[in-house]
């Protein structure tokens, strides 16, 4: 089974500040539609983070994940490339 990721940033902070207002976990968690592990793990994550930093922090992630993938992709180059001046040497 596949991740979903269904959840914007809005309505994650949303989630955790409704909790701060006075309505129990439990509650909040039947609403939205998740289990109160994902809405500790919400909390763990982005406890104290504003909307800002939060689309920040996304973006940072998009941007290694980008950065992770050039860099095996031109490992991967770079091998290939030793390898043909390699067999020609031969």
């Amino acid at each position: 089974m596949g991740r979903r990721r269904g959840h914007t940033e809005e309505q994650v902070l949303a989630t955790l500040r409704h909790v701060e207002s006075g309505t129990t976990v439990a509650e909040i968690c039947r609403e939205v539609g998740i289990s109160e592990q994902t809405f500790y793990v919400w909390k763990r994550k982005y406890a104290g983070l504003g909307l800002s930093e939060l689309r920040e922090l996304r973006q940072l992630r998009e941007e290694n994940t980008k950065l992770k993938r050039l860099l095996a992709d031109l490992s991967l180059d770079r091998h290939m490339l030793q390898e043909i001046v390699r067999k020609k040497k031969l």
